[in-house]
C-alpha cells in the first residue's frame, strides 16, 4: 500500500520545476510574510486565529488582550528552540515578553517551513525586495513538495530564527506604526514603540498594539522591514526565561505519551498496544503463534504487521504481558549469522581495498598528499573505530491513532509533523488534507523522532483493530529496533618534516552520510586527501546528534593530537600554529584554553585533553580533565568555548552545549550497540548505560560571540567531548584510546604508546 502513488503527489516538483521557479538561481531572502500569488492571510486564519485575533503574517497573532503569539515551526524537544525564536520575533516587534506566548505551527501545507529551506540553500545571499515574494513563493511551493517542517540539522534559529522569526517580528512592527500613524493622523516616524505599546511622545497618546492589531492586518507587509542592528537589542542576547519551562516543572506540560483521549469529542474508548519487531533487521514475520496471548485479560487483539507483531489491550500491563506469552517465528533471511566482529572486519576490508587499489569517493584533495608523506621524515599511522550508538531518548516512542472512515488522526511527538501526515496519506492512500497530526512536546529526540516507523506502526494497528489505539514502545524495543548511529572504521595516514610541522593528512573512511563537511578539517596543512568507501550493512540508519560530525571529530581531533604527540609538542600550542589562517577557530581554542588554565600542573594520574571541532557553523573547543585511577577514569572538569556568531539566549546556548556534552561523553565512556546472531546484544540501560549523576563533572562554559553568521547550538557540542576525553586520558597515561567506548578499555599503568 505504502508504495503506491499518494493523492497528493501531484504537487511534488522536480528538479527542472524547482529552476523553473527560481530558487536555485536566486538569493537568499527573508521571511514569510506576503507570499505570491496572493494574500495567505485568509488560507491561515481558520488554522491558527479565532474569534478577534488579528493574524499579522504568518507567524504573529495579537489577541484583544494584547497578548502576542509566535507561531513557530519546529517542534519543542527539550533544546528551547520555541522560546529562542519567539525571542526572536519579539525582539522586532518591540513586545513585551512578559506577553509572548508560543504555538507550534500546525502540520499544515501552508506552514510548509519555506524559510527553513531558504536558509539551508542559500544562506546569507540578499535578495533585492522586489524579488523577495517571487522567491518566498518558489520556496513555498518547494518546501510543501517536500513536506518539510523538519527540528533538526542545529538549523532553528540560524535559518527559521533569522529568515522567519526576526523579519516577521520586524514586519509586523511596521505594520503596527502604519496603521496606528493612519489613525491618529502623524508620521509614522514620530511614533515610538515598546513593550507592546505604541506612543506619540509630541502628543501624548499612547495605547496597545492590540488597538491597532486588526487595522494593521489588513494592510500591505513590507517585502524586506528594517532589522535592527546588534547594539539594539533588547531581547537578543539576553538570557530570557523560556516559556516551556513552568509547565515542565509544574506537570502540566504534555508530551506524545500523555495523549488523552477523553479530551477528545467523540473519541471512542481508546486501546493501547505495544509492538515486538523481527530482532533479526530486515525480517519478517513467519508465523504467529497467539493463543496463549488472547487468553489473557485484557487482551482483545494480535495484529500482524509484516516485519513485526503488536498486542492490543487494555491498558499497557496487559498488552506487554499478552507480547511475552505469544511465540512468533521469524524469516531472517540468512542475517542471523552477523556478529560485530564480522562488521568491522567488513569495514577493514573495505579500507584494505581502498588503499590498494583506490576507487573512493573523494571528500578533499588539496597538493600531493602521497608525495608529502614519502618524503616526510617522520610518519604516524593510526586506525580508529566507533560503535554503533542508539538514541536512547527518556520518553519512550509512542503514537496515538484513530482511523475511521478515509480520515485519521495522530497524537505523538514527531520532529516533522508535516512529514508524518505525508507518510501517514501515503500508507492509507488518502489526500493529506484527511490526516491531522497533533503534535506534543517530545520528551528527547536526538534524531529518532525524524523517522515515522512507530507512529506507522500505530495507525496500521489502529486500522486493524477498529478503535483508536496507542501504541507504546518498550524501551528493550527501543533499543532493540531503533535507527542507529552507524559503526565506522577511519584509518590515517600524517607526515611531519623536521620541524614537527605536519605537511601531509591522508584519511580513508567507510560510509558517508550527513553533512558533507563533517570530516573536513580545520588546521593548515598543506597536503590533504580525504577519501571514503562505503561498506553496507543490515543495521539501519539514523541521524543521530550531529550525525557524521559525531564520529569524525573523535578521528580528527584524536589523530592530531597523536601527530602533536609525534612531533613532540604541546597539544595546544601545536593546533595554534595551524590556525593562523582560521582566526575564529583559533580564538575558540585560546578561550577554552585560558578558561581551563591549560599551563597549570596537575597531580600524578590526572591529565587535560583539548579538541576543537566546527559543525553547524559553530565552532566548539572542549577541554577535559580526567582523574584516572583503579584502571577507570572518571572526568572531572569540562570547559567549553563556543562562538555561534551571536548568542541569541545565552542561558539556552550554554545549556545546549552542556547537553551536548553530557550526551557526547555518556557515548564515549559507555555508548556501544553491538551485533550478535543478526541483532542487537544490549537491551536496557543496564547494559546500555548513560551517565549517572556520581560521573556528571563540573562544566564551565565560555560565550565567544564572533559575530558571524548566526550557527546552530544543539548539536556542536557533542563532537569535541569524546576527542577531549580520548586525549586527557592520553595525557594522564600515556596510552591512546583510539577504539570507543572508553569503558573497554582498562587503563593500567603509564605506557609509552
Amino acid at each position: 500500500m505504502a508504495s503506491e502513488p499518494s493523492p497528493s503527489a501531484g504537487r511534488r516538483w522536480t528538479r527542472r520545476g524547482v529552476i523553473a521557479a527560481g530558487v536555485l538561481t536566486t538569493g537568499a531572502l527573508v521571511v514569510g510574510v506576503a507570499v505570491r500569488p496572493g494574500n495567505r492571510g485568509p488560507r491561515l486564519r481558520p488554522l491558527v486565529a479565532r474569534g478577534d485575533e488579528a493574524l499579522l503574517n504568518a507567524w504573529v497573532k495579537i489577541s484583544p488582550d494584547n497578548t502576542v503569539t509566535a507561531i513557530v515551526p519546529h517542534a519543542e524537544m527539550g533544546q528551547g528552540a520555541h522560546s529562542a525564536l519567539a525571542q526572536m520575533l519579539a525582539d522586532e516587534l518591540d513586545a513585551d515578553w512578559q506577553r509572548v506566548r508560543v504555538r507550534e505551527a500546525p502540520a499544515h501545507e501552508e506552514y510548509a517551513n519555506y524559510a527553513l529551506g531558504k536558509g539551508f540553500l542559500l544562506g546569507e545571499m540578499n535578495i533585492p525586495a522586489v524579488l523577495v515574494d517571487t522567491v518566498d513563493g518558489g520556496f513555498l511551493k518547494l518546501t510543501q513538495a517536500m513536506d518539510l517542517q523538519v527540528t533538526g540539522g542545529s538549523l532553528s534559529l540560524r535559518a527559521t530564527g533569522t529568515h522567519a522569526m526576526r523579519v516577521a517580528g520586524a514586519a509586523a512592527r511596521e505594520m503596527l506604526a502604519r496603521a496606528a500613524a493612519a489613525e491618529w493622523e502623524v508620521p509614522p516616524d514620530e511614533l515610538a514603540l515598546a513593550a507592546s505599546r505604541i506612543s506619540h511622545p509630541a502628543s501624548g497618546r499612547e495605547a496597545a498594539y492590540a488597538d491597532f492589531a486588526a487595522a494593521a492586518a489588513t494592510l500591505p507587509p513590507p517585502a524586506k522591514p528594517r532589522l535592527k542592528a546588534p547594539a539594539e537589542f533588547n531581547l537578543m542576547g539576553k538570557p530570557m526565561p523560556r516559556k516551556d519551562i513552568p509547565s515542565k516543572v509544574d506537570g502540566s506540560a504534555r508530551f506524545g505519551i500523555d495523549m488523552d483521549a477523553a479530551a477528545v469529542p467523540g473519541m471512542p474508548r481508546m486501546r493501547v498496544a505495544t509492538v515486538r519487531a523481527c530482532p533479526v533487521f530486515q525480517g519478517a514475520v513467519d508465523g504467529i503463534e497467539d493463543a496463549a496471548a488472547l487468553a489473557l485479560p485484557g487482551v482483545e487483539r494480535v495484529v500482524d504487521l509484516g516485519n513485526a507483531v503488536a498486542v492490543v489491550a487494555d491498558g499497557y500491563w496487559h498488552a506487554s504481558r499478552g507480547l511475552a506469552a505469544l511465540r512468533a517465528r521469524w524469516k531472517t533471511g540468512g542475517r542471523e549469522g552477523l556478529g560485530q566482529q564480522d562488521i568491522f572486519a567488513q569495514f577493514q576490508g573495505a579500507l584494505s581495498a581502498l588503499e590498494a587499489q583506490g576507487g573512493g569517493r573523494t571528500d578533499a584533495n588539496v597538493g600531493d598528499a602521497e608525495a608529502a608523506l614519502a618524503a616526510a621524515p617522520k610518519q604516524v599511522r593510526a586506525e580508529y573505530r566507533v560503535p554503533y550508538l542508539a538514541h536512547a531518548a527518556m520518553e519512550p516512542l509512542s503514537c496515538a491513532a484513530w482511523v475511521r472512515h478515509d480520515e485519521c488522526d495522530v497524537w505523538t511527538g514527531t520532529q516533522n509533523p508535516l512529514g508524518l501526515r505525508a507518510a501517514i496519506a501515503d500508507l492509507l492512500s488518502v489526500d493529506e488534507s484527511l490526516v491531522t497530526v497533533h503534535n506534543a512536546y517530545l520528551g528527547g529526540a536526538f534524531g529518532r523522532r525524524a523517522s515515522y516507523d512507530y507512529a506507522l506502526q500505530a495507525v496500521q494497528v489502529a486500522k486493524a483493530a477498529g478503535v483508536p489505539v496507542q501504541l507504546v514502545w518498550s524501551r528493550e524495543e527501543d533499543i532493540a529496533q531503533d535507527k542507529y548511529r552507524p559503526a565506522s572504521v577511519s584509518r590515517f595516514r600524517g607526515g611531519l618534516d623536521a620541524d614537527g610541522r605536519p605537511v601531509a593528512w591522508l584519511n580513508g573512511y567507510v560510509d558517508k552520510h550527513e553533512p558533507a563537511e563533517a570530516p573536513h578539517i580545520p588546521y593548515d596543512i598543506a597536503n590533504q586527501r580525504i577519501e571514503h568507501v562505503e561498506s553496507p550493512t543490515h543495521v539501519p540508519f539514523g541521524v543521530w546528534r550531529s550525525v557524521d560530525h559525531s564520529q569524525h571529530g573523535f578521528f580528527t581531533e584524536s589523530f592530531i593530537d597523536e601527530l602533536a604527540a609525534a612531533a613532540g609538542q604541546d597539544p595546544l600550542l601545536f593546533r595554534r600554529n595551524l590556525l593562523r589562517r582560521a582566526p575564529r577557530h583559533r580564538a575558540v581554542l585560546d578561550a577554552a584554553a585560558k578558561a581551563a588554565r591549560w599551563r597549570t600542573p596537575l597531580a600524578a594520574g590526572r591529565g587535560r585533553g583539548i579538541a576543537l571541532h566546527e559543525s553547524y557553523g559553530t565552532v566548539v573547543a572542549q577541554v577535559i580533565e580526567v582523574a584516572v585511577a583503579a584502571g577507570r577514569a572518571h572526568v572531572e572538569k569540562v570547559t567549553c568555548a563556543v562562538d555561534a556568531g551571536f548568542a541569541i539566549n545565552p542561558d539556552g546556548l550554554i545549556a545546549q552545549m552542556e547537553g551536548g556534552i553530557v550526551f557526547g561523553l555518556s557515548a564515549a565512556l559507555h555508548g556501544e550497540i553491538s551485533i550478535a546472531e543478526g541483532r542487537v546484544r544490549q537491551s536496557n540501560f543496564h547494559d546500555y548505560p548513560v551517565m549517572r549523576i556520581d560521573e556528571m563533572p563540573t562544566i564551565e562554559t565560555v560565550i565567544v560571540n564572533g559575530g558571524g553568521p548566526l550557527g546552530g547550538g544543539g548539536e556542536p557540542g557533542t563532537p569535541p567531548a569524546a576527542p577531549a576525553l580520548a586525549n586527557a586520558v592520553f595525557a594522564a597515561t600515556g596510552r591512546r584510546i583510539r577504539e570507543l567506548p572508553l569503558a573497554k578499555h582498562h587503563l593500567g599503568a603509564r605506557s609509552a604508546t
